[in-house]
């Protein structure tokens, strides 16, 4: 005898509800890193737009750091954690293997027994997030998803290496996800390119990291990867665009991952974006913090007011693997 598989009714809106931050109190400048390199703080402000980046001190762990964020973007969203479907954590710096950071974190958040699950796509992790806890909502796999943002890199930067050492920093950020009456969330432009993998890694495994008692640092070469992320990421972008069947000069802003102020300065021009957009610019203060980038720059312009709740921004995540993701948002 057949019986027919059931599956969730229909299909929905899905939309941004409310996003949090938590920015680590430890705040580092140009002239400590520089300590440990020969470099100076007007050669980093002018190379990458960084003057300062927040580093997680011992008890300001992944966990508790993405507890933080969620808290808050629960309060802004209305719900409370019982009501979320699943937890999805965007990080590469969850230094543990297993368990994953995700069910931790949905535990200690109240929200016991939901789905709960890491994502590894590097700086693009938290756009990936979106896009899954988008089609979970509209599918009806769950209504309310809670996706998270959060790294120590820190834990993963080497302070003697030139290249990398004032680049990266800490803290989380988090989205609420849900039903909404029109579409908060545009079609998702997204993939990879593996051919390039070597140009942003860990230096090696951890294998080898136990043999030679060297610890795997993120190491980049800079070159190819600003070359690929100012010229490939832009037409990424205007996909998004595109997709959403929305203009340039319909954004209100552009919230790109906060990798280098240069390429973010590139793809701007390259999208041709009118002077009213506003461009995020957290990387100043907080560094690039790859998956939590996006988060923590987006609930920076909301508390400053440089965006209203109706908003309409793009967001775009490309870093290690190589990996990439784009839509166009509402603003909560």
């Amino acid at each position: 005898m057949t019986s027919a598989i059931r599956t969730p009714d229909g299909t929905r809106h899905a939309g941004v509800l409310g996003v949090g931050s938590y920015r680590p109190h430890r705040i580092v400048t140009n002239a400590e890193i520089c300590e440990r390199i020969d470099s100076s703080d007007e050669w980093i402000r002018t190379r990458s737009g960084i003057v300062s980046r927040r580093w997680a001190g011992p008890e300001e762990t992944v966990a508790a750091m993405s507890v933080a964020a969620a808290g808050k973007a629960l309060a802004a969203a209305g719900i409370q954690a019982d009501q979320l479907g699943c937890v999805l954590v965007a990080t590469v710096s969850h230094l543990s293997q297993t368990p994953a950071a995700a069910p931790i974190i949905a535990t200690e958040l109240g929200a016991q027994g939901v789905a709960a699950f890491d994502i590894s796509a590097a700086c693009a992790g938290f756009c990936y997030g979106l896009e899954l806890a988008r089609s979970m909502v509209s599918s009806g796999t769950a209504t309310y998803v809670l996706v998270v943002g959060v790294e120590r890199l820190s834990d993963l930067t080497d302070p003697e290496d030139r290249s990398t050492a004032f680049l990266f920093g800490d803290g989380a950020g988090a989205a609420v996800v849900g039903p909404a009456d029109e579409p908060g969330i545009g079609p998702v432009v997204w993939g990879s390119d593996g051919a390039q993998a070597e140009v942003i890694r860990q230096k090696e495994t951890w294998d080898d990291a136990v043999s030679d008692g060297d610890f795997p640092h993120l190491v980049m070469q800079g070159n190819p990867v600003f070359r690929w992320a100012s010229y490939e990421m832009a037409k990424v972008a205007q996909q998004a665009l595109d997709r959403a069947g929305v203009a340039a000069q319909d954004l209100d802003a552009f919230i790109p991952h906060q990798a280098n102020n240069r390429i973010t300065d590139a793809m701007v021009k390259a999208l041709k974006l009118p002077g009213h957009v506003v461009i995020a610019r957290d990387i100043a203060e907080q560094g690039n913090t790859s998956a939590a980038s996006i988060p923590l720059a987006l609930d920076r312009l909301l508390a400053a007011s440089e965006v209203r709740s109706g908003d309409i921004a793009l967001v775009i995540g490309f870093g290690a693997g190589l990996v990439y993701a784009a839509q166009v948002i509402r603003i909560p």
